[in-house]
């Protein structure tokens, strides 16, 4: 199954869970309809059709990325490489030369 990118993914549960944290009472009611597509793209996301396991999916995915990436040696911080995009062009990996054919 394709599952969302790990920052994508991340950001949904934050949002999620910082939505849920800090509804209480009359802020429900406003809160209600983002708490609820947050909760639909969650279960979109990790192919699932309720919010817990929706969240367990998606904590177990991100668990088993971050192991998998260290174990490979693959940054997972802010060390990754800088993308640079300049208009016309595509998007390349900095001081990476530029193929031309």
């Amino acid at each position: 199954m394709l599952m969302p990118h790990p920052a994508t993914l991340r950001r949904l549960l934050t949002e999620y869970e910082t939505v849920l944290a800090t509804t209480t009472g009359a802020d429900a009611t406003a809160a209600g309809p983002r708490l609820q597509d947050l909760a639909y793209t969650l279960c979109v996301s990790t192919g699932t059709r309720e919010i817990a396991h929706a969240l367990q999916v998606a904590h177990d995915h991100l668990d088993h990325t971050i192991d998998t990436a260290e174990d490979a040696g693959v940054p997972t911080g802010t060390d990754r490489a800088r993308v640079v995009v300049t208009p016309g062009r595509l998007p390349r990996s900095a001081g990476a030369p530029l193929l031309h054919s």
